[in-house]
């Protein structure tokens, strides 16, 4: 099926483009996160008093809740331009250092996955948010010298959504940081009617409810939906008009059940409930019975089935609760689970 979630995979280029017209350009037309809009505005406002860059800004939280259009935002209200990067393609302290000496005054550099930086890089990192320079090695051994090179001011905006793995220094190095919540539904309802409106897709208020439940708190996934949704009104339907059958029908075809669980996540919890008897199971053993990467298992399918109440956590393994039961429509023992060690 067509994977609506956040993996590390390519990307379809138009998909990207879509999602580019879907960004809100501003803290106002920045749907949820009140209180995180109401520090970034602070923040922003009194950088533009003062005339100079904004503090270091650091964003942390799961994929899909808004880092990267925060980051786009603060470039945006503070007019400076945006350089984007990502903790992965900074493998050496040179590439940061290249992308540090090339900035312009005042400019907004957006690093995606800060915590996957080298080590390396995060070191020369400290002196240049604090001091706004690097010191160059230049030659090897006994004979290699320093040389500093200054930089212009620059914002730093990283995210991260893994904040835990980032070293200390790194992070008392952000004047602000932030953490971003899962959105409630009537949250992604607006955000679902922002992106109708921009697709040209009419669609009643019943219908933007049943997406936004089966969003798993999570923009990025509701706008994915909508547009599966727009492709199947225009296959199947009138064209630019979708209501609740039509929503119903097309997150049926892609395996989208009514709390947003996929097929994924299902059998996830069903070789938990019927082969291993509700758990506990270990990680490794839970990967090979579903045939995927453990990591993916981690990352991507339990911290929603945990949010939940599908799945516990214990110190023996993953154990599934009442409620997966119940979802999967299998009766239960409670003397199978291991719920004494939640």
């Amino acid at each position: 099926m067509d994977d609506l979630r956040d993996v590390d995979e390519p990307v379809d280029e138009s998909e990207l483009a879509i999602e580019g017209a879907l960004r809100p350009s501003s803290l106002a037309e920045f749907v949820g996160q009140q209180k995180v809009r109401g520090q970034l505005q602070l923040l922003l406002d009194a950088a533009r008093l003062q005339q100079r860059p904004a503090d270091h800004i650091l964003l942390s939280g799961p994929p899909g809740l808004g880092k990267t259009t925060l980051a786009m935002i603060v470039a945006h209200e503070s007019e400076r331009p945006l350089r984007l990067s990502s903790g992965p393609a900074i493998q050496h302290a040179g590439d940061l250092a290249a992308l540090l000496s090339s900035l312009t005054p005042g400019e907004v550099l957006f690093i995606d996955e800060i915590h996957r930086m080298a080590r390396s890089a995060e070191e020369m990192l400290y002196l240049a948010m604090e001091d706004f320079r690097i010191d160059i090695m230049v030659g090897k051994g006994a004979g290699a010298t320093s040389i500093p090179l200054d930089l212009a001011p620059f914002t730093l905006v990283g995210a991260t959504t893994r904040s835990g793995l980032l070293p200390n220094p790194l992070r008392d190095r952000f004047g602000f940081t932030a953490h971003l919540e899962y959105y409630e539904p009537f949250e992604l309802e607006r955000v679902i009617e922002r992106s109708a409106a921009r697709l040209g897709v009419e669609m009643p208020p019943a219908a933007r409810a049943e997406i936004a439940r089966r969003s798993r708190g999570t923009p990025r996934i509701a706008n994915r939906l909508l547009r599966r949704v727009r492709d199947y009104a225009l296959v199947h339907g009138d064209g630019d008009a979708a209501d609740e059958a039509i929503v119903d029908a097309a997150l049926d075809l892609y395996d989208v059940d009514a709390l947003g669980l996929d097929r994924l996540d299902r059998a996830v919890l069903d070789a938990v409930v019927r082969r291993f008897r509700g758990g506990p199971v270990g990680l490794g053993t839970l990967s090979v019975a579903v045939g995927e990467e453990s990591d993916t298992i981690e990352s991507v399918v339990e911290p929603y089935l945990v949010r939940i109440g599908f799945l516990g956590r214990t110190p023996r393994g993953r154990v599934a609760t009442p409620e997966a039961y119940g979802h999967l429509g299998v009766p239960h023992d409670n003397s199978v689970l291991g719920f004494d060690d939640l």
